[in-house]
């Protein structure tokens, strides 16, 4: 089903349902994804959004209200909470991370050592700051990168796991104990460094994480169907989730009707732990876009948000040159970072249309969104399956939504 798009918005309609079938024939015939939901906005009103596919294994179609779980776009929402911390004096961009929490004072560096030896480590020339962590330059990582003994070692400690057995604060003192990939803010790499910024904010505000994004964006912006576990009066809403197998087989991964998203998790990801909705995400865009207010709601001032989505990489540098990681949600040329978004430096290099200044992000189930300011428009795409980078979806609905543009 597609919800008719608008000509006065300036986008072709013709175009724009020609994205869909082209979705429905690469991806959805041929098995590659279980289904897909494309929302498009234009000055803040909807103009297309369509829904693709069974929500469920051999169920009814995804809707409006289907839930997903959007992992990494987590991220944007957790660094918008801590921004508000900083609009409340409470915390500033250049705080050391130790100040807010101590188990990191004495984190080092990596030397030497892993693979059954003893770490070796050296002090850092300068302390993480909160800075470090919004932009991904703490010097932290993700074990499921496989490409050091460090992130061998986060693996080894489980550290990841979402629905396990630890608290925030136990995985901010496990991780407390093993050393930094790099000094802080010498390079970038993709990590649990917004894991880290919500516990900071649990500290700062003396609240959980859960308590805090519903009080302080959620409940004002009308995301209602957003949190970190799907309540039983709502499970039937959640979508299938599927990854490859060793076999290159697409697989179920976590079923909506018994999922691990069905009861609170005792570690609450501000990293990847949330489940939403296209339309609750759509509400968070388009708060974003008008300078952080959204139907009489203000969550943030206009310039911190014109401060978050410029480039904070070290130099004015690009992620090409300053990236540690073998996995990212964006492509490195022309891409810098700001506090929580990637935004784009330079359109040419990043070989895709697009405006100078725009920021986005996506998650591992294969989500993704992105603001234009220039074209005032933006874009929120739904389905579950990971890895995320195993099809070029994302650059080809980018592609295929710019030419649409009268």
């Amino acid at each position: 089903m597609t919800a008719p798009s608008h000509p006065r918005h300036g986008l072709s309609a013709a175009r724009l349902a020609a994205i869909d079938a082209f979705v429905k024939a690469r991806y959805l015939d041929t098995g590659l994804l279980p289904h897909a939901q494309l929302l498009v906005a234009r000055d803040g009103g909807i103009v297309h959004f369509s829904h693709l596919g069974a929500a469920r294994e051999g169920g009814a179609a995804v809707n409006e209200g289907s839930l997903f779980r959007i992992a990494s776009m987590t991220k944007p929402i957790t660094s918008v909470a801590f921004m508000t911390l900083v609009e409340s004096g409470l915390v500033a961009l250049d705080t050391p991370v130790h100040d807010v929490l101590p188990a990191f004072a004495d984190t080092g560096v990596y030397q030497s050592g892993g693979g059954g030896m003893p770490f070796v480590t050296r002090p850092p020339a300068t302390p993480m700051r909160m800075l470090d962590l919004l932009r991904h330059t703490a010097g932290l990582t993700y074990g499921f990168q496989n490409r050091s003994n460090i992130d061998a070692a986060y693996r080894a400690q489980r550290l990841e796991r979402w629905h396990g057995e630890q608290d925030l604060d136990g995985f901010v003192a496990a991780l407390a104990r093993l050393p930094l990939e790099f000094p802080p803010g010498e390079g970038w790499n993709y990590s649990v460094a917004t894991d880290v910024l919500g516990a900071v904010i649990e500290r700062l505000t003396g609240q959980t994480l859960d308590v805090v994004l519903r009080e302080r964006i959620f409940a004002p912006l009308g995301m209602d169907d957003t949190g970190f576990h799907v309540p039983p009066d709502k499970i039937d809403r959640l979508t299938d989730c599927y990854a490859l197998n060793a076999d290159g087989e697409r697989v179920l991964y976590d079923r909506g009707a018994q999922s691990a998203w069905a009861k609170p998790p005792r570690l609450l990801s501000g990293g990847g732990g949330l489940v939403s909705t296209a339309l609750d995400y759509h509400r968070f865009c388009r708060m974003c876009e008008q300078g952080g207010t959204l139907d009489g709601a203000r969550i943030l001032g206009r310039k911190t948000l014109e401060l978050m989505r410029m480039n904070h990489l070290p130099g004015g540098g690009d992620l090409a040159s300053l990236s540690r990681s073998l996995f990212s949600e964006a492509h490195n040329a022309g891409t810098g970072f700001g506090l929580g978004f990637a935004v784009t430096q330079d359109v040419a290099r990043s070989m895709l249309p697009g405006s100078v200044g725009e920021y986005y992000w996506g998650g591992i189930f294969s989500t993704a969104f992105f603001i234009d300011p220039v074209e005032r428009l933006h874009m929120v795409f739904m389905t579950q399956f990971t890895p995320s980078s195993l099809y070029p979806i994302r650059r080809e609905l980018k592609t295929m939504l710019y030419a649409a543009l009268d």
